[in-house]
């Protein structure tokens, strides 16, 4: 695989992360108007929240959640503009925003809340975390070594 195929797959794969971040965004509103697993989680671990309480708490998540993909819609933009320009530092940012983004996505996944519970319930902790996938692919093409594999 050639440098510019390697380049091209790598923007493709930030382009699949671009893709994977705004549905990230929008599963948890999903959740919100169907099955609520987000406001179920938080009652669960606040059995004497009032319900107005809760839909405070779960609104409050789904602001964070949509802030945090917004900015990471505009990392990814960002991103795929420094590769496709070929700006010497493209990989150096692209290698950051994945570090950045994949840290957010473990921190919500992770975070433990006052009743020792995680603060996202796991399904949407994990949607957070996949398009961190996209960003490790992404970055692994960019960073393969600058030799042209060759084809037998």
């Amino acid at each position: 695989m050639t440098k510019t195929r390697r380049k091209q797959s790598a923007v493709g794969a930030m382009y699949a992360g671009l893709g994977l971040t705004v549905v990230a965004m929008i599963v948890p509103w999903i959740d919100r108007a169907t099955g609520n697993v987000l406001a179920g989680h938080i009652r669960a671990g606040y059995p004497s929240y009032s319900q107005e309480r809760i839909d405070t708490a779960a609104m409050t998540w789904l602001v964070c959640l949509s802030v945090v993909g917004a900015l990471g819609i505009i990392c990814w933009f960002f991103a795929i503009w420094a590769v496709r320009a070929g700006k010497r530092w493209g990989r150096s940012v692209a290698t950051l925003v994945f570090a950045l983004g994949v840290s957010i996505a473990l921190f919500t996944l992770l975070v433990r809340d006052n009743s020792g519970d995680t603060g996202l319930p796991p399904l949407l902790g994990w949607v957070e975390m996949v398009p961190s996938l996209a960003g490790l692919l992404a970055v692994v093409l960019l960073w393969r070594g600058s030799r042209p594999v060759s084809q037998a």
